[in-house]
C-alpha cells in the first residue's frame, strides 16, 4: 500500500526523512518588506504539502519560520516532539482516535525544533502540512546533533534519536 500511494500521489524523498510532494501555493504574494527581517525575499500567502512517513523512519529534528499546522489523514498516528526555544520538550500524537487525545490537526509554532515518528510498527502515516507565510527552503533549518544537544543538554537522548548528523 505504501508503494501505491507514493506513486499515486508522486511523493519524493524529503531532505528530514519521508516522502513529500507540494500540493498548494497560492498566487498571493507578500512582499519581502511585508515580512520579518528573518525572511529572504517575497513568500506565498500559504504552501500545503502531503508527507509521508513510514516506521522504521523519522523526520528528523529541523525547524522554519512559520507555523506549520499537521493534518492527519491516513495509517498509523505520528508521535511529534517539540522542543521550544526555551528548551521545554512536548509531545504530541496526531491521529484519529480523539477519545484517546490524538489531535486530527496540530500547529508547531515557528521556530520551534521537531521531529516526529510512526508510532506503530510496520505501518505508516499520511499528513498535510500547511505553511503561512509559505515555505521556501530558505526557511528550513535541518539540526545538528552536536549543536543541538549542546543548546538542550536535557534533551540529549530525544536528540540523539531524531538526528542524523
Amino acid at each position: 500500500m505504501v508503494k501505491e500511494i507514493i506513486e499515486k500521489l508522486q511523493l519524493q524523498p524529503h531532505p528530514e526523512g519521508g516522502f513529500f510532494k507540494e500540493t498548494y501555493r497560492s498566487d498571493g504574494i507578500i512582499p519581502q518588506e511585508a515580512l520579518p527581517d528573518f525572511f529572504e525575499g517575497s513568500r506565498h500567502y500559504s504552501t500545503c504539502i502531503y508527507y509521508m512517513l513510514q516506521s522504521g523512519d523519522f523526520s528528523a529534528f529541523h525547524k522554519i519560520h512559520q507555523d506549520e499546522i499537521w493534518h492527519f489523514y491516513l495509517g498509523s498516528p505520528i508521535r511529534l516532539y517539540l522542543i521550544s526555544e526555551v528548551g521545554n520538550l512536548t509531545e504530541i500524537i496526531i491521529g484519529t482516535d480523539i477519545a484517546k487525545g490524538h489531535a486530527l490537526q496540530f500547529v508547531v509554532p515557528k521556530e520551534h525544533w521537531f521531529a516526529t515518528t510512526v508510532t506503530e510498527q510496520n505501518s505508516f502515516s499520511l499528513v498535510g502540512c500547511t505553511v503561512s507565510p509559505g515555505f521556501d527552503f530558505k526557511d528550513f533549518t535541518l539540526a545538528s546533533r552536536k549543536d543541538l544537544i549542546e543548546k538542550y543538554p536535557q534533551h540529549r537522548d530525544i536528540v540523539k534519536a531524531f538526528t542524523r548528523q
